[in-house]
């Protein structure tokens, strides 16, 4: 497989729990993994970029990417081929630079098109279709941690 350049993620469900914990005052809540984290940070280091594109918009995704090293991070996006069209190609990339780990139908569209594709175990059944890898683990066990250090990054070793 070709050397990636750039990794997106979405957020709920891939990142986190993919529950949305509110309380009575309108305060959100995320959990999120932090086993995720540490093959996360290794990346900048490989020459592999990591953006989020999120379709919901929180300060907790803000704080938690700049835990990671993430300094890129596209909210309350609609559209997220329409997003991604236009950071490939201001980044001078094709789609075959481009990793996605997804979970849900408003992944499809821009999964579709990058050169490796990839979901926790317990992702929507269209998204499971057009990916070239399932995690064993769901979104709340670091099913990224393990998408990215089991396959195509060969951190493990």
């Amino acid at each position: 497989m070709k050397q990636l350049k750039m990794l997106v993620l979405d957020v709920d469900g891939t990142l986190t729990d993919g529950k949305i914990y509110m309380g009575v005052n309108g305060e959100l809540f995320k959990a999120f993994n932090c086993h995720d984290a540490v093959a996360l940070r290794k990346l900048p280091n490989m020459g592999i970029e990591t953006i989020i594109i999120t379709g919901r918009e929180s300060k907790i995704v803000l704080n938690r990417a700049k835990e990671m090293n993430i300094t890129e991070v596209y909210q309350n996006v609609t559209n997220k081929k329409n997003k991604l069209d236009d950071i490939v190609a201001s980044k001078n990339l094709t789609y075959q630079d481009v990793g996605f780990i997804g979970d849900d139908e408003n992944d499809y569209e821009a999964m579709k098109e990058c050169g490796f594709k990839a979901c926790p175990n317990d992702a929507s059944d269209k998204i499971k279709k057009i990916v070239d890898y399932i995690s064993p683990k769901k979104c709340n066990e670091a099913a990224v941690r393990e998408i990215i250090e089991s396959n195509i990054f060969n951190l493990r070793g």
